[in-house]
């Protein structure tokens, strides 16, 4: 048995697309959606998050096999199981989609680090699912999935381990936002910086992922937290959401010294900046995705001299059946207004313009709806 959804297939990719509402890269069609395997599910997207990540696959700067059905960031309502005598789903469940399932088995899950599972890894890499293969498909051809979601779609089918279930009094549209934009920003200030209250923190840039570790800074008791962007209007936000300072990036060159920065707008060039701004023994922690050709160029002599710690946080280090838990609770206390970073609501077939506003910085979360 099959189902025929809508999904935003790309076929093309490219910077020399934009702007996407006039060459259309994503294009709404039909597709064939098999039914789930043991340890999958088959889901309804009802919200779906536009992320920079998405928008890297558009412009080129993170190649993958296409055609792929895009989209990673999703809330969605379980409708069918894999395996019926799954105790922890039922149809009907509200689950976050996050974009890295682990295997459970290799070393770093057996470690507690998920989020590094090579065996994940390589299936989005391929564009498959975590149990091999693909479950979507065009008049026969395969379609690739997305970080093991594709949630530009009306359905999809997902390894069980990327789904998180949550009650159902949150809303679909807030609730996307704690599979990426949370999961990945909060996770990069309390899993990875380990941030300490009454230490200094430093975000540059002002996306989704940026604005919620600015959210996560503040909930963790960082003071004082200052933001970096060149956007005016996000710089207001972050002011409105409790930093007690928002700069431009000329400006943050005159900045003091901090204890933590994160970085993530995924340049290699703000990456040197953040690493700068850090005092001795200070922390950088990034998660922006730079173009693979981008080379980081820092003074090796600091790393020692200066006991400066520079890491990188992929999926904020989350695990996230217990943080995506967490965050949430943090979300009703009213520690984490995530709500606040959604800067609409959309219909699907809005998505090559959406993502024009993304590209222009225009955008901080939009959503769409199929």
């Amino acid at each position: 048995m099959t189902l025929q959804i809508t999904a935003a297939v790309l076929g093309r990719s490219g910077d020399n697309l934009r702007p996407y509402a006039d060459t259309p890269p994503l294009m709404l069609k039909t597709l064939t959606l098999d039914d789930p395997k043991r340890g999958e599910l088959l889901v309804r997207i009802d919200a779906a998050g536009i992320c920079h990540s998405d928008l890297s696959v558009v412009n080129g700067d993170r190649p993958r096999p296409m055609p792929m059905a895009l989209g990673h960031e999703a809330a969605a309502t379980v409708v069918a199981l894999g395996d019926p005598a799954d105790a922890h789903f039922a149809v009907g469940d509200q689950v976050v989609l996050v974009f890295l399932p682990s295997c459970g088995e290799c070393v770093a899950c057996a470690s507690g680090e998920g989020y590094l599972c090579p065996n994940a890894a390589a299936a989005n890499g391929a564009g498959e699912l975590m149990r091999g293969g693909h479950r979507l498909s065009d008049c026969g051809e395969a379609v690739h999935h997305h970080l093991g979601v594709s949630a530009f779609a009306t359905h999809a089918v997902v390894d069980r381990r990327s789904a998180v279930k949550v009650d159902r009094d949150i809303p679909a549209e807030t609730a996307a936002l704690f599979g990426c934009a949370v999961l990945t920003g909060v996770g990069a200030v309390m899993n990875t910086a380990k941030v300490r209250a009454g230490e200094s923190v430093l975000v540059y840039g002002l996306g989704g992922v940026g604005l919620a570790a600015l959210l996560g800074a503040l909930a963790a008791g960082a003071q004082p937290v200052t933001a970096v962007d060149p956007s005016p209007e996000k710089r207001a936000l972050a002011l409105e959401l409790g930093a007690a300072q928002a700069v431009s990036p000329d400006e943050a060159a005159s900045l003091s010294k901090t204890d933590v920065v994160i970085e993530t707008v995924g340049k290699a060039v703000v990456l040197a900046q953040a690493y700068a701004a850090a005092r001795r023994g200070g922390r950088v922690v990034t998660v922006g995705l730079p173009n693979p050709s981008e080379m980081l160029s820092i003074p090796a002599v600091s790393l020692v001299a200066d006991g400066k710690t520079l890491m990188g946080s992929y999926m904020g280090s989350s695990i996230p059946a217990r943080d995506i838990p967490r965050y949430v609770a943090l979300w009703r206390a009213g520690r984490l207004p995530v709500e606040r970073l959604l800067t609409s609501i959309s219909p699907l077939s809005d998505i090559n313009g959406l993502l024009d506003r993304l590209a222009s910085g225009e955008a901080i979360r939009q959503v769409v709806k199929p």
